[in-house]
C-alpha cells in the first residue's frame, strides 16, 4: 500500500508536471507515425513491416534506440520513419526531463493555496523536531509574520489611496 507521502508524490507528479499530456501526445503521434510507416511499406515486396502491429513495434524500437533490424524499404516509409525517430526520441526523453524539472521547480511557482497546503502537510511533522529546531522555526515564523504584516499594511494604504483617487475623480467630474 502506498503511504500518504507516496500518494502526495504521485499526485504532485500527475498534476504539476506535463507527464500526462506528453504521454497522451506521444501515444497519438506513435500510432499516427506507425500507420504512416505501414502505409509507406504496403507496396514493398521484401518489407518486414507487414502489419500495423509490426509498424507499432518498429515505432517503439526506432525511438528507443534499441536498434532496428527491420528498416522501412520505401522512400515514404523511410521519411516517416526518420521523422518519427527524431520526434519520438525528443518527446520521450524530453517528457522525462521536463517532468523531473517541473517537479523540482514547482515550489518556486506555487500558487498561494498550494503553499498553504504544503505548510499544513509539514505542520504534521512538528513532533519530530528537536527543541533547537523548534526555536529556529519559531524565530522564522515570527519574522515571516512581521513581513506579512508590513506587506498587508502597504497593500491597505495603496488600496486606500486608490479609493481616494477614485472618489476625488468622481467629485471633479460632477
Amino acid at each position: 500500500m502506498v503511504d500518504s507521502k507516496g500518494k502526495h508524490f504521485i499526485k504532485s507528479v500527475l498534476v504539476e508536471t506535463p507527464i500526462v499530456k506528453m504521454t497522451v501526445l506521444f501515444i497519438v503521434l506513435w500510432m499516427l507515425f506507425s500507420a504512416a510507416v505501414y502505409w509507406g511499406e504496403q507496396d514493398m515486396v521484401d518489407t518486414t513491416i507487414t502489419s500495423y502491429g509490426k509498424a507499432l513495434y518498429w515505432g517503439v524500437a526506432a525511438f528507443s534506440t534499441a536498434g532496428i533490424a527491420d528498416m522501412p524499404l520505401s522512400g515514404r516509409g523511410e521519411i516517416f520513419g526518420a521523422i518519427w525517430i527524431v520526434l519520438g526520441s525528443m518527446m520521450f526523453f524530453g517528457a522525462i526531463i521536463a517532468s523531473i524539472t517541473a517537479y523540482f521547480m514547482r515550489p518556486l511557482q506555487r500558487p498561494l493555496r498550494q503553499i498553504i497546503d504544503t505548510i499544513e502537510f509539514h505542520l504534521e511533522q512538528l513532533d519530530n523536531l528537536s527543541i533547537q529546531e523548534l526555536e529556529l522555526l519559531k524565530a522564522t515564523v515570527d519574522t515571516l509574520i512581521e513581513h506579512m504584516e508590513k506587506v498587508r499594511s502597504r497593500k491597505i494604504k495603496l488600496h486606500e489611496r486608490e479609493k481616494e483617487k477614485l472618489n476625488s475623480q468622481k467629485f471633479s467630474d460632477t
